[in-house]
């Protein structure tokens, strides 16, 4: 199995920990990056992958790596800690490159058939919100089957989580670990992935932006062909 992780920050907390520790049970290839040292620019809302091509996003070329590990995974890792609530500034920033890909405008067929994991620690409270934000894009992305895991480390730093944490963390991520195998090659699209994309067919027909139109059309969506199949 291939496994990208996206970390939300550069150092290696508790957020960080448990990724690794969940990608190392589930097992096989594993890609991670960390923002903002390997992408840290802000959309500068130019609107060029909307209207007319994601490769005229001036920095398109620094997250191609990115991209294209993400295409090639078969299991997606979001890995943020909770800042004010939500995720870091750096994963909002990496999350807003891809609004091209949500489902209104032209989703990645790829994206139908993998795995996602949101994870998201803090010493207190957020997750829930924090995992919701990540959430979001994988769903719009396409992604049929996202597990989301938040904890209260109640700590700041990963060697005083208590040993009654650990023991909580080790015992989720072997469960989540067993349902990622499970489900490895089997995934398939639900009633709600299934039908937010006919709400959005629907849309392509009529047509609004014309990028997009020609997208669904090439791709055959807007006939009997469904990215899922």
């Amino acid at each position: 199995m291939k496994i990208v992780i996206i970390n939300g920050q550069n150092h290696k907390g508790s957020t960080y920990h448990i990724a690794d520790k969940l990608a190392r049970k589930v097992g096989g290839e594993i890609t991670e990056f960390f923002l903002p040292k390997d992408f840290g620019e802000f959309c500068l809302g130019c609107t060029q992958c909307f209207t007319t091509d994601e490769r005229k996003c001036p920095h398109y070329n620094k997250l191609k790596p990115i991209t294209d590990a993400m295409d090639e995974a078969d299991l997606i890792i979001l890995a943020s800690p909770v800042y004010v609530y939500h995720v870091t500034g750096s994963m909002k920033a990496f999350l807003d490159h891809y609004g091209y890909r949500w489902m209104v405008h032209r989703p990645e067929e790829k994206m139908f058939r993998k795995q996602g994991v949101c994870i998201s620690t803090a010493a207190g409270a957020g997750m829930k919100s924090a995992n919701k934000d990540m959430a979001d894009s994988l769903f719009f992305w396409g992604i049929p089957k996202v597990y989301k895991y938040g904890n209260a480390v109640a700590s700041i730093d990963w060697n005083h989580v208590s040993d009654k944490k650990m023991q909580e963390i080790e015992k989720k991520t072997d469960s989540l670990a067993k349902a990622i195998i499970r489900n490895n090659g089997r995934v398939k699209a639900g009633l709600k992935t299934k039908g937010f994309f006919h709400i959005m067919r629907a849309l392509q027909k009529k047509g609004w932006n014309e990028r997009d139109v020609e997208y669904w059309r090439e791709k055959g969506w807007n006939g009997k062909k469904r990215p899922w199949r």
